[in-house]
């Protein structure tokens, strides 16, 4: 496979086959640095050498009645996580003051469970509605399955993007999870660009899912028409089903994220949970098909050190997004 040529074409409007998509996943190594520039030639094409930082706050945690096999929050993990109802609004916009001295662009509200309750809805969106008045920053939210008057008091509130992962292939889905639907998920991203919110949507690698089930879900977030793709591999946690997985190297990992770009070229392709425990010293070399990366903590796993994410970037050449107006370094 000639891979600066079908980055060509993809800049042309090219859209890959499945057996081009393969032919990107199942790259040999000693092709790896060849594919890495040549998703990185899309990447710079539509961002530059800008990169995009985002931090989550995790608002609620654990008691969750849903049954995803891969999280330490749902009702059937044994997992030794905090649990906590909904923060109030203070602490969910300290979390914002914090985010903005980081100089991050996306702050993200996520809460465990199936879905808000009102309660829940009218403290994201009270904090929302201060955190929009006093920092210059976009807010996600990341509160479940939603109904269609909740997406619009969002909207209404000033959340900029809501994330609602499809996670996996719709084949493998029922593998992971069986308290929802695939098509549910599908129905959320809808219902939020419905809502004129912009549409957030992504995928855990490493639950046991084939290397065509990952094609599929690339080949699924480009049909949904998801602005910002964050990919996830997966970080295994004792007292989970997906307990002690270890399917993932760096270098697959790799050749996800160019996957990912060559086939949803000018999205925002985040590497986001896990990227600390499987790409580890290839972290760098992700931002050449990435352009975003989440700082700080995830939801119950600690990430880097936010020091060493910004020493990265500044090593590699990249800028910071502009958040008020100037890049924090170049």
């Amino acid at each position: 496979m000639n891979f600066q040529q079908l980055a060509l074409d993809v800049l042309e409007g090219h859209e890959l086959t499945d057996s081009e998509a393969m032919d990107v996943l199942n790259c040999p190594d000693e092709e790896l640095l060849n594919l890495l520039h040549s998703a990185y030639k899309i990447r710079h094409h539509h961002y530059g050498n800008h990169v995009k930082l985002n931090m989550i706050i995790n608002t609620k945690s654990g008691l969750c009645p849903e049954n995803c096999g891969y999280c330490s929050q749902s009702s059937i993990s044994t997992a030794p996580i905090e649990k906590y109802r909904m923060m109030d609004k203070e602490s969910i916009i300290q979390g914002a003051k914090q985010a903005h001295q980081l100089n991050v662009g996306t702050y993200c509200i996520v809460a465990s469970g199936r879905g808000p309750s009102n309660r829940e809805l009218n403290e994201v969106i009270s904090a929302v509605k201060e955190i929009k008045d006093n920092y210059n920053m976009k807010v996600c939210a990341c509160l479940g399955l939603l109904k269609p008057d909740q997406a619009e008091k969002l909207k209404e509130a000033g959340v900029d993007r809501y994330n609602h992962n499809i996670n996996t292939s719709e084949n493998h889905h029922e593998s992971i999870t069986t308290s929802h639907t695939y098509r549910d998920r599908v129905n959320t991203v809808q219902l939020i660009k419905d809502a004129g919110i912009s549409p957030c949507s992504g995928v855990i690698i490493g639950m046991k899912e084939t290397r065509e089930d990952v094609v599929a879900m690339a080949k699924s977030l480009k049909a949904l028409d998801a602005d910002s793709i964050p990919v996830n591999f997966l970080h295994a946690i004792d007292g989970t089903p997906l307990e002690g997985t270890d399917d993932l190297n760096p270098r697959y990992c790799l050749k996800v994220l160019c996957l990912m770009r060559f086939i949803n070229p000018s999205k925002e392709i985040r590497i986001s949970g896990g990227r600390e425990v499987n790409l580890r010293s290839l972290q760098p070399l992700g931002l050449y098909p990435a352009n975003s990366i989440f700082v700080g903590d995830y939801l119950t796993t600690a990430g880097q050190e936010s020091t060493a994410d910004h020493q990265m970037l500044k090593d590699l050449g990249f800028e910071i997004d502009f958040v008020s107006g100037e890049p924090v370094f170049s």
